[in-house]
């Protein structure tokens, strides 16, 4: 049985044992699977009081060492990063930031290229997925050397390790799931501050997210459709998927009923069929959510196509919906044979594939025809 699958079926086993009020017998199970996932050492006699601790997701493997840094304080000192000597970097400022406001404060790294701008740049957020951070996400997506390429500006959020100890974010919780309230408010608050302070064209904001990162970036999408204009979801989940860890880990595995939307933003969807971490039915999963909203608010139908090609030695499948103007508002990519992974990403990072079509790229191209 793999690690996933496992962990699920313990924590759904302590749900059924705390319903029937045995408590001991959740905690042992509990204690057992934080055990078995490295995130917690077995106790002889676990306590009731570990029940009450939720444990979070766990990803399969970790951020690349080089990558990793002190994340105990709010906003600590970040060490200079150990990089490999084949890691190539983007010859522009990538600085260090944070946001506060009223839903609450996370800090950031901004990618600013070394190219002048020619006027107001697009502003593409990017949310990495569970055990990842900026520095991690912008080498393993490359988005920082798009972004020199095409002269627009990269933020990349960081979630707080003291919000969940994964860094996941958090988009399997209500409190996460709504208009400016949690962390959709944080990150739109932050968004709106990097759009003010660096001048960024505010008709061209765009966010995408890998994993957690891809399900919250729905969750933007579905909630600010007037700051976002347009999503990018790799291997993520439909907006309000879940409504606690138990029901978010069941919908990794099989894919529920998506909440509906009354507006959405344009939407373009990667996804390996091979994925066993978030079933790729999820993908189907947010098109039918971002597809359906579409459809009943410009009361005219989508009309799909369907392409298959090979990019960088995977087969893809590639399927467009347009509207009745030929604007495409919504695409799917299946990469045939892709697990977890960001599709034509660099093995600096982690949670990569180099096999592939390239996300970053595919993702910047329909971002940028809005």
């Amino acid at each position: 049985m793999k690690n996933l699958d496992r962990f699920i079926g313990q924590m759904l086993e302590s749900a059924r044992l705390a319903r029937a009020k045995d408590v001991s017998g959740a905690t042992a199970v509990i204690q057992q699977a934080l055990a078995q996932a490295g995130l917690a050492t077995p106790e002889a006699h676990p306590s009731a009081s570990a029940f009450a601790r939720q444990p979070e997701f766990v990803d399969l493997n970790p951020a690349p060492d080089w990558s990793r840094h002190t994340t105990g304080r709010s906003v600590p000192p970040r060490p200079a990063a150990r990089q490999p000597a084949s890691r190539k970097t983007a010859p522009g400022r990538f600085i260090a930031g944070s946001h506060g406001g009223e839903a609450g404060s996370r800090r950031y790294k901004l990618y600013i290229p070394a190219k002048p701008a020619e006027g107001r740049r697009p502003l593409v957020v990017m949310l990495h997925g569970c055990t990842q951070n900026p520095d991690d996400f912008a080498v393993g997506t490359g988005m920082n050397a798009l972004a020199e390429e095409f002269g627009f500006l990269v933020l990349y959020p960081e979630q707080d390790g003291r919000a969940n100890r994964s860094h996941c974010w958090n988009w399997f919780e209500p409190g996460h799931q709504a208009r400016d309230a949690g962390e959709p408010g944080i990150l739109a608050g932050m968004t709106r501050q990097v759009v003010r302070e660096y001048d960024a064209e505010p008709s061209q904001v765009f966010v995408a997210g890998m994993s957690a990162g891809g399900a919250m970036a729905a969750v933007l999408g579905a909630e600010y459709p007037e700051l976002f204009a347009a999503i990018g979801v790799h291997s993520g989940l439909p907006a309000g998927s879940a409504r606690d860890m138990i029901t978010g880990l069941q919908a990794m595995k099989k894919p529920g009923r998506a909440r509906s939307l009354r507006e959405a933003v344009p939407v373009i969807v990667f996804h390996g069929d091979a994925d066993h971490v978030v079933d790729p039915g999820n993908g189907e999963a947010v098109l039918k959510q971002f597809v359906g909203a579409h459809a009943g608010l410009r009361a005219t139908p989508l009309h799909a196509s369907e392409t298959a090609s090979t990019q960088g030695g995977r087969r893809a499948t590639q399927r467009i919906w347009r509207d009745e103007e030929g604007r495409a508002m919504a695409e799917h990519w299946i990469v045939h044979g892709a697990g977890h992974t960001w599709a034509g990403g660099d093995a600096a990072g982690s949670h990569t594939d180099a096999l592939g079509p390239c996300a970053s790229r595919e993702m910047l191209r329909f971002f940028l025809q809005r």
